[in-house]
């Protein structure tokens, strides 16, 4: 194992959208679950969805069900996040981890990145 790498932040106006992207740096296991959960100044770090990377099933925090949208690409040991209709509350550090469990938790990942930074403007 080694650490993932968050990319794909930036600076976007209400309403506008973003990809991010999280890549491994070795093989992920067909066991794998990768999250994305991200933290916002003066908050702990928050889940926001997640997916298996056998299968592709996913699971969304409520706040961003129907918004973002999580994917593999298994070929490119990558997972994105696509996030459109951002909001101010979107604002944040975003990052993934690594688990085997299909968790919600922060505690049932590790590898975490540097986290990657989305700011979004009202």
């Amino acid at each position: 194992q080694g650490q993932m790498v968050e990319s794909g932040g930036g600076s976007v106006q209400a309403g506008g959208l973003l990809r991010l992207s999280c890549v491994a740096s070795w093989r992920l296991y067909s066991s794998s679950v990768v999250s994305w959960f991200r933290r916002s100044p003066g908050k702990e770090r928050e889940f926001v969805a997640l997916v298996r990377w056998s299968s592709g099933t996913t699971l969304y925090a409520d706040s961003v069900k129907g918004r973002f949208a999580i994917s593999r690409a298994k070929s490119e040991n990558t997972v994105y996040l696509q996030m459109n209709d951002l909001k101010p509350e979107d604002t944040a550090v975003y990052y993934c981890g690594v688990g085997s469990q299909y968790s919600s938790s922060r505690d049932d990942y590790r590898d975490w990145g540097q986290g990657t930074q989305v700011t979004v403007a009202s």
